[in-house]
């Protein structure tokens, strides 16, 4: 129970990384409140962690709406009065390709530039700002950010996606400066190639699985709990005195 009697936020917990953390904040105690623009998705997995018998609560959010996220942080509050966790995990990339072009620079469009950057790094900005005030009248919290290995190394073939992960990453570490006073600890995850919808049409391709595979030295993808345990580790009081921190969990891919 390492997030007993916690209020925690996570964004797109509709699938992916966001719905295996959702379940696991669950099942350590939180209460789960899934912002997710999905409703079907959204309403599945509140359904299935409350069926659990544990508590959550989805409320449908476009990440990058302000009045979105203002209406979320205003029915958290009165219904709760308190966040304690933020998981900033939505984001948009592979899966998203036939919406937005996720391509080289000079390939992309800049209406779909601004369209990625917009959910990837206006999402954590936006609903940062509105958790902030509240987290600071507390004396503390802890916001996690999911980033991508894609924010700390070149890897090629989504440059607006890169920008947004990269973005996330240089906003976590000052974040983490300038509400360190406060209490509030600000981490972030970067994950590498897992098994989750927004690369699965990727990894359905044998060639493009196996080089993945050869390319990381645990020699496998990995799996959405994965990136769920190291945001529950961050969420938690475990990490009291971890700030700043920009985690790899990528199976060992960054250390090549």
């Amino acid at each position: 129970m390492r997030l007993r009697d916690k209020v925690a936020i996570i964004t797109g917990a509709g699938s992916g990384q966001g719905r295996a953390a959702a379940k696991i904040f669950a099942r350590e105690g939180a209460v789960v409140v899934i912002a997710e623009w999905n409703e079907e998705n959204g309403r599945q997995i509140e359904k299935e962690i409350l069926d659990d018998g544990h508590q959550a609560l989805f409320i449908k959010t476009d990440v990058s709406n302000e009045d979105n996220i203002v209406a979320l942080v205003e029915e958290v509050i009165n219904r709760y009065g308190k966040i304690d966790v933020v998981f900033n995990n939505a984001g948009i990339g592979f899966s998203a390709n036939s919406e937005y072009k996720m391509a080289s620079l000079v390939e992309t469009p800049q209406t779909d530039w601004n369209s990625i950057l917009g959910i990837n790094l206006n999402g954590v900005y936006l609903l940062s700002k509105h958790v902030l005030p509240i987290m600071m009248k507390q004396n503390g919290g802890s916001i996690v950010n999911n980033a991508s290995l894609n924010g700390i190394a070149g890897v090629t073939g989504a440059d607006a996606y890169t920008a947004a992960k990269g973005g996330v990453v240089a906003l976590t570490r000052v974040m983490a400066v300038d509400y360190g006073k406060y209490n509030i600890r600000v981490n972030c995850i970067c994950p590498g190639a897992i098994d989750t919808p927004m690369i699965a049409e990727v990894l359905s391709v044998p060639e493009f699985a196996e080089k993945f595979a050869e390319g990381c030295p645990l020699r496998r993808v990995g799996k959405p709990e994965e990136i769920a345990n190291a945001a529950l580790f961050l969420a938690s009081d475990e990490s009291s005195y971890v700030t700043g921190l920009i985690m790899p969990v990528d199976g060992g891919v960054y250390a090549l």
